[in-house]
């Protein structure tokens, strides 16, 4: 799947891995979070955290009727408040999306996958 949009120049195709990346680096950069979160949690219960290179694994972008769906999947530093630590992440990262991608985004789900002690 692919972000298009037409020009008077030509189109423009954003895969879906360039999104993602972008997300990825947008909500690592909000406080409070420690890092990105595989879509699956190991079988243990334990979130693994993801390097840059890898945050598609814990981005799922999707094209639907009123917009891009973004899913995020993330893990907390311990002692905040998640809600708004959440709440805020989604904002950052729609503005981000919709400043850079000139595309109408329609949900920000996040999903916490752990609680992280940061030294």
């Amino acid at each position: 799947m692919t972000v298009e949009k037409k020009t008077n120049y030509g189109s423009i195709s954003v895969s879906e891995e360039a999104v993602a990346s972008l997300a990825g680096g947008v909500i690592t950069e909000s406080y409070g979070v420690v890092g990105m979160a595989s879509k699956q949690i190991l079988k243990d219960g334990w979130a693994e955290l993801l390097k840059k290179e890898n945050y598609t694994k814990g981005v799922v972008v999707r094209n639907g009727k009123a917009g891009l769906e973004i899913d995020l999947y993330i893990v907390v530093s311990f002692g905040v408040k998640i809600s708004e630590v959440v709440t805020e992440a989604q904002k950052k990262v729609k503005y981000m999306l919709e400043k850079s991608l000139s595309q109408e985004v329609a949900q920000v789900n996040v999903f916490v996958q752990g609680v992280r002690v940061v030294a």
